[in-house]
Parts: structure tokens; C-alpha cells; sequence
């Protein structure tokens, strides 16, 4: 059984604005239109968004500030600046759907402490950190659910958490927000020729898997199962950054995947954390591709049957 977390203000949906950025912000609904009726995925949704209280609690001052002016939103957006757009505009069309996929990581987590599996279709906001706002990820949302679940007492100073971030892209947004937190340890296999470059985060990487533009799927599989296979059972939850942008349809990741890889990559990391009992939530993360939905809505199809 998969735990699936949606909600439809999880889409974004600007009109003839979303052809501004490769993203296709309502893959979500496409997402859940096609796994709704399996009898082994349960749809968990009626999810708030995340309180601005909390996230500037999580928050250093300077994005404090920057976080709600339109501007260092769309630069963070990788988006023009549109005279016309306000910035509550982008609250509503952005922002919302944002704080809602941070809520769900947040909820699904509390969920998988408990022993179980669960798939955020949104979330894997890995480019943000306390310091930053940048490549499509306005809120670091599995560094807000860290910090909830340690006053919550769900998790202890104590306890170990695994981060696998599979997304093309480096996660310098998780590394940053984590750099001095050694109970944190992140396997990132990525593209290391794209954005972003920065050398302090990428060294920050417990299990690295840099990759070159153009890899396929052989090394790609192989290289992922080698390191999924230098963990251990230590750890109280993982959080798996699942980013489609490795496919081959998609343009901004300079991988070689098709389908079928993303697929089997889903199976090999559920695989591996059942060996070691180790509860998981998916995110869903990067993915700018036609094919993007298809391959989400098939790995959460193949993992329901694990």
C-alpha cells in the first residue's frame, strides 16, 4: 500500500502564463487522475497550506523579506518580471500551491513515522534553503517538516534522517539547509555539469553520484544501485527528492531516461528501504517534460505492487 498525498490546490495554473516556464504546474491533477481508482494506493487530501508563521520561523531575515515582494519571487521562479502581475496574484497562483505541497511533506511524514510509505505528489523543493529562494523552489520543504517534527518530538537530536535526491539537478538548497547537521546524510545523484555549481554544497554530499550530460540508463541504474546499496539501516525516515527531469523528453536535465528507468529507479529505492525497514516519503520535485505525469503516476502504480 502507497500513501499518495494530493490536494487540487496543489496545480498552478496561470493560463497562457505557464508557457513563460517549462513547468507543467497542473501534472498533479494528471497524477491523480490516473492512480485514483488502484485499490492498493490510498489518497490522503484536504491539505492547508503551511502557516507563514512557520515558515519564517524556518527562515533566516533576509528571505523573510524577500519572500513576500513580487520581484525576488519570479527571479526565484525563473520568470520575467510582468508589469501587470502583482504580488498577490503569485500568493494565490504560486505561492498557495507551494505552501500546500510543504504541508503535505510535513503530513506524509508524520504518516511514515509510523511505519508506512507515502508519495507527496508535490513537494521536493530541494533548491531552497533558510538563506535562499531559487530555481522553482520558493520554501524548503523537507527542511520545514525537520523542524516541525523535532518540536513536535517525532524526531529527537538523536535521530538519524536519510535524504536519496534523484532529481538531474544537484539538491544544494537540502545541502545548505543541512550543512552542519551530521544526523542528516543525502545520497544525490545529479547531472554535474548543470545549475547548480556550487562546490561548498555538492561537498556536503554524504553519498555523491555526479553524473555526466547525456548518461543512459546502464550507468545511470548501476551507479544509483551502488550507492543505495552503502546504506545502512541507521536512520528514522528517508525523504526521496523523485524528480522526473531525467528523462530524455526533458529538456532542462540533460539526461537519457525513459519511463521504463524511472520506473525501475522508484522500485530499486523502495526495494532497498524495505530491506532496512526504513520508512520513506517520495516528492515529487523537477520534471518539465510532456512526460513527466506519466512517469510519476507509473512509478506510484509499480511501488503499490512492492
Amino acid at each position: 500500500m502507497i500513501h499518495v498525498f494530493y490536494d487540487d490546490k496543489f496545480n498552478i495554473n496561470l493560463g497562457v502564463l505557464n508557457y513563460l516556464h517549462p513547468f507543467d504546474g497542473i501534472k498533479f491533477k494528471k497524477i491523480f487522475n490516473s492512480i485514483n481508482s488502484n485499490k492498493n494506493i490510498e489518497i490522503h487530501s484536504s491539505i492547508a497550506p503551511i502557516s507563514m508563521d512557520i515558515v519564517n520561523e524556518f527562515t533566516n531575515e533576509l528571505v523573510r523579506m524577500l519572500i513576500v515582494e513580487k520581484v525576488p519571487v519570479l527571479r526565484a521562479l525563473e520568470v520575467p518580471n510582468i508589469p501587470f502581475i502583482n504580488f498577490n496574484y503569485l500568493d494565490r497562483k504560486v505561492l498557495l500551491p507551494m505552501k500546500c505541497g510543504v504541508n503535505a511533506t510535513l503530513k506524509a511524514a508524520k504518516l511514515a513515522l509510523t511505519g508506512k510509505y507515502c508519495w507527496n505528489l508535490a513537494g521536493g523543493y530541494h533548491h531552497a534553503s533558510q538563506h535562499s529562494m531559487e530555481g522553482f523552489c520558493i520554501y524548503n520543504d523537507i527542511g520545514i517538516a525537520y523542524q516541525e517534527l523535532m518540536k513536535s518530538g517525532e524526531l529527537t537530536p538523536e535521530d538519524n534522517v536519510l535524504i536519496i535526491d534523484t532529481d538531474a539537478h544537484h539538491g544544494n538548497g537540502n545541502a545548505r539547509t543541512f550543512i552542519d547537521n551530521d544526523k542528516i546524510k543525502i545520497l544525490d545523484v545529479y547531472n554535474e555539469s548543470i545549475y547548480p555549481l556550487t562546490h561548498s554544497t555538492r561537498e556536503r554530499i554524504n553519498f555523491p553520484v555526479p553524473l555526466p550530460s547525456g548518461v543512459k540508463s546502464e550507468q545511470y541504474l548501476f551507479s544509483y544501485q551502488k550507492a543505495l546499496n552503502a546504506l545502512n539501516a541507521d536512520y528514522k525516515i528517508a525523504f526521496i527528492v523523485a524528480g522526473t527531469d531525467v528523462l530524455k523528453s526533458d529538456r532542462l536535465g540533460g539526461m537519457n531516461l525513459t519511463i521504463g528507468d524511472v520506473v525501475r529507479r522508484e522500485h530499486l529505492t523502495l526495494s532497498r528501504l524495505k530491506e532496512l525497514k526504513l520508512p520513506a516519503v517520495f516528492l515529487g520535485a523537477g520534471g518539465y517534460s510532456k512526460d513527466s505525469a506519466n512517469a510519476t503516476a507509473a512509478s506510484i502504480r509499480e511501488l503499490s505492487q512492492v
